[in-house]
């Protein structure tokens, strides 16, 4: 199967490409050059309805599955996702315009093992063991799938976004309907074929490109979908919410991020230096852990701040296809432009060390002018209510305060409403475990920042959303638990009765 063709349209429904039924066509768009990677029309309402119908259809025969079956079907998805690795590396890099080198070590590697894990988190569903817990009765605990869950992913790692959303879901025995970022659909549109190539009955993973307004509020809104995972910003997070209580489904939220990167006197220089540098640029920032607050200890502030502008201004962008570049561009000029927003107004109240510009010369003599990029940019003097420092900027933006106390520095790192990641530098043992006890985040690093693995959850705290994905911690998000009890006694008249009617 060709994976990359998607003439047959952009909606995948019941196992098979079909074109959705909006009004308008939609370019997918390099964001390197401005060139149409594919055009294709988004979904409607009616569209949604056809994709969580056949979800709904679905159901049963994949929620009756045994987990074995379910656990080999997701190994050969490992499988196939692995054949196909450099053809979803390139169509994630046509998408998105990061970096070939991150798509292809990072995204796709880390997509395929996150498969294999979730091939073996499908056969350990387990619930508390059986026992007489009342003397007269034996209880039980199953845990059971919810049902449709309607998802919707971002654009930022649109291929790891999907796994992430679907194969937690799917191992525990729900169907999926999938509402990728509509700029860059193509390599989930590619996952699901992928799933039917592996084996997995169709209707059970199901991608529905449509615009948020349009087919995300649907979906969100629909009566037969049980379960909403959601992973976006915070304000969109909200509506949908909002949008799900009107019939009380479960939801999860992965949303926004403004992750601190502490700096104590006592870290090393150098790791932190580069820890920093790679923390706040990776994915050209578009990540809602990357680092982009740092608040250094007073002893170290000035050299750190040399050591990373020296670094960033050796970062080398260009052609994202060329295995040499660093830095790609920006999803979107709009969102280049958003970006490139914060910082101008940031001149009339901070310092820009370096960067602060789009455009320009690429190492290897592309025209940047042509693409949505925007330089490595390191923002001093900013106070710590400022815009710079409480927004979520979503770009190669990194801010520096300084910071005296111990007390001061972890005060700060927790003075944002956001609470998804944060990073802690010192080779002090005690220090690092008051900070990663006190720093309110869902995950906290010490001496390096923003490392994942399958085995561990990703989820947030605060405004940053609730739920987990990833780990055999995900599992509880998409499953709900029974309370099985069996009388053992086999007596007619209980004794308990005797509270509603008779005596004893």
């Amino acid at each position: 199967m060709d994976l990359t063709s998607f003439s047959a349209g952009a909606q995948y429904i019941a196992g098979r490409l079909t074109p959705g039924t909006g009004d308008e066509p939609f370019r997918v768009v390099n964001p390197a050059d401005g060139s149409t990677v594919q055009q294709v029309t988004l979904a409607s309402t009616a569209d949604v309805d056809l994709a969580v119908a056949a979800a709904r259809a679905a159901l049963p025969e994949w929620s009756g599955a045994t987990p074995g079956a379910r656990s080999e079907a997701l190994t050969r998805l490992a499988a196939v996702l692995g054949e196909h690795a450099e053809e979803f590396a390139r169509v994630e890099t046509a998408q998105t315009g990061k970096p070939i080198k991150l798509s292809t070590e990072f995204d796709v590697p880390g997509t395929v093992d996150n498969t294999a894990f979730f091939a073996g988190a499908a056969r350990n569903l387990e619930g508390k063991a059986a026992g007489e817990y009342s003397g007269d009765h034996t209880s039980y605990v199953r845990r059971e799938a919810i049902g449709v869950v309607g998802s919707i992913s971002p654009w930022n790692y649109p291929l790891q976004m999907a796994a992430w959303k679907i194969l937690p879901a799917i191992a525990a025995g729900n169907t999926v309907v999938l509402k990728p970022a509509e700029l860059t659909p193509l390599t989930s549109l590619m996952f699901a074929r992928a799933c039917t190539e592996a084996g997995i009955p169709d209707g059970v993973v199901n991608i529905v490109t449509g615009a948020g307004r349009t087919a995300g509020e649907h979906l969100v809104s629909h009566p037969d979908v049980a379960m909403v995972s959601f992973t976006g910003s915070t304000g969109v997070g909200k509506r949908v919410a909002e949008l799900a209580t009107a019939t009380v489904k479960r939801t999860h939220l992965e949303l926004g991020g403004k992750a601190p990167f502490v700096v104590f006197d006592d870290a090393d220089l150098d790791a932190a230096v580069h820890g920093a540098v790679a923390a706040s640029l990776i994915n050209s920032g578009q990540d809602c852990t990357a680092a982009t607050r740092a608040y250094v200890q007073r002893p170290l502030y000035r050299a750190f701040v040399d050591g990373v502008a020296e670094l960033y201004r050796a970062i080398r962008l260009g052609d994202p296809l060329n295995p040499q570049t660093d830095l790609g561009p920006l999803v979107s000029y709009a969102h280049r432009d958003r970006v490139a927003g914060f910082v101008d107004r940031a001149r009339s109240y901070a310092t820009v060390v370096t960067g602060g510009a789009p455009g320009g010369k690429g190492h290897d003599g592309t025209d940047l002018g042509l693409g949505a990029y925007y330089q490595p940019t390191l923002i001093t003097d900013a106070a710590q209510d400022s815009e710079v420092v409480q927004g979520e900027i979503f770009g190669p933006v990194l801010v520096v305060l300084p910071f005296d106390s111990d007390e001061d520095g972890l005060r700060l790192a927790n003075d944002t409403p956001y609470g998804l990641a944060a990073s802690a530098w010192t080779s002090n043992v005690h220090r690092s475990l008051r900070a990663t006890r006190e720093i309110a985040a869902g995950c906290v690093w010490v001496n390096d920042h923003i490392p994942i693995i399958s085995e561990m959850p990703h989820g947030g705290y605060k405004s940053s959303g609730y739920g987990k994905d990833m780990s055999q911690y995900s599992l509880d998000e998409y499953t709900q638990v029974k309370h099985v009890m069996y009388d053992t006694t086999a007596v007619a008249r209980k004794d308990w009765h005797r509270t509603i009617f008779g005596d004893r």
